[in-house]
């Protein structure tokens, strides 16, 4: 029997990579098999999302179907508050070793939400393996998104060696630490003071030393710096439009923002983008992935003029 479901195709060599990434994401659809088309792979994914096409999948023989979750590092996040759900995803997985669920969403100005542990060790603390690096994340006192671990590794593609770059909402460091490979210096600023403690030890572990970890409020980093910067990576998607005119004070002429936000129609920010960035600012608008009915995480590149 075949089922239609969104598929991400990709080159078999890069199989594994995509495999690992969704998984972390908790958007592979385990229910339905990888298609063999030629020297590529297709995996089907739970929702639609960009670069995404409709396939024909065939089901996975004799599967318990699972209760829907997201995957972050050796947690599980349910999206119902179901114990025997959440029991039987922790014995699915041996790498599992927690099973939450969300009592809140997330709020606050340092991002955060409130769980209950349905299975396993009380704990909200992990660890999350992306393309190399290790983050370590405490889903309780700072926000993380394994999500964006795609977006991170676009934005690193076009990062040139030596830049001087500026994550204005941090967190744990994750989009920082990434950019590091490459870039000249990351500033990593946070205003949540859990976040940035996490974010240290994750700067020690994966020994990226030309990230400077900052405690500050995004609106005062213009008087603690004194450069401009080649690239701003803004992930603060309910309320980063507050911080686009620090943006475009920080960054300078010809270097790019990549700004994150929830939108609920094409175009939304583009009005106040062009008249912050005046005439000549170019951007883009993409969609990161669906959020909610009728709401979707948009990215746009900002090129400042």
């Amino acid at each position: 029997m075949t089922v239609g479901q969104w598929g991400i195709r990709v080159p078999a060599k890069d199989g594994e990579g995509t495999r690992q990434a969704l998984l972390r994401e908790g958007a592979l659809d385990v229910m339905l098999k990888v298609l063999h088309e030629g020297n590529d792979l297709v995996f089907a994914v739970t929702a639609k999302r960009d670069g995404a096409a409709r396939y024909e999948f065939e089901e996975q023989p004799g599967r318990k179907e699972l209760p829907r979750h997201e995957l972050v590092g050796g947690i599980a996040i349910m999206q119902e508050n179901d114990p025997n759900g959440a029991a039987l995803i922790l014995a699915s997985r041996p790498s599992l070793h927690t099973v939450l669920f969300p009592t809140s969403e997330v709020s606050g100005e340092y991002r955060t939400r409130d769980y209950i542990v349905l299975a396993g060790k009380e704990t909200t603390r992990t660890e999350v393996v992306e393309h190399g690096h290790r983050f370590v994340v405490d889903l309780a006192g700072a926000y993380f998104s394994a999500r964006l671990s795609t977006e991170r590794q676009r934005i690193l593609g076009q990062v040139k060696d030596g830049e001087t770059v500026l994550d204005m909402f941090a967190g744990v460091g994750p989009f920082a630490i990434s950019l590091a490979a490459r870039a000249g210096v990351v500033v990593a600023a946070d205003l949540n003071f859990q976040a940035v403690r996490l974010m240290m030890e994750n700067i020690r572990k994966n020994r990226a030393t030309n990230v400077i970890p900052v405690l500050a409020d995004a609106r005062h980093l213009e008087k603690i710096f004194p450069w401009k910067f080649d690239r701003i990576v803004m992930n603060l998607p309910l309320s980063g439009t507050e911080f686009l005119t620090e943006a475009f004070r920080l960054v300078r002429p010809g270097g790019t923002i990549h700004f994150y936000s929830l939108v609920s129609k094409e175009g939304e920010h583009l009005d106040r983008i062009r008249e912050l960035g005046g005439a000549g600012v170019t951007v883009t608008e993409r969609e990161v992935r669906s959020y909610s009915p009728g709401q979707w995480h948009a990215v746009y590149d900002i090129i400042a003029g």
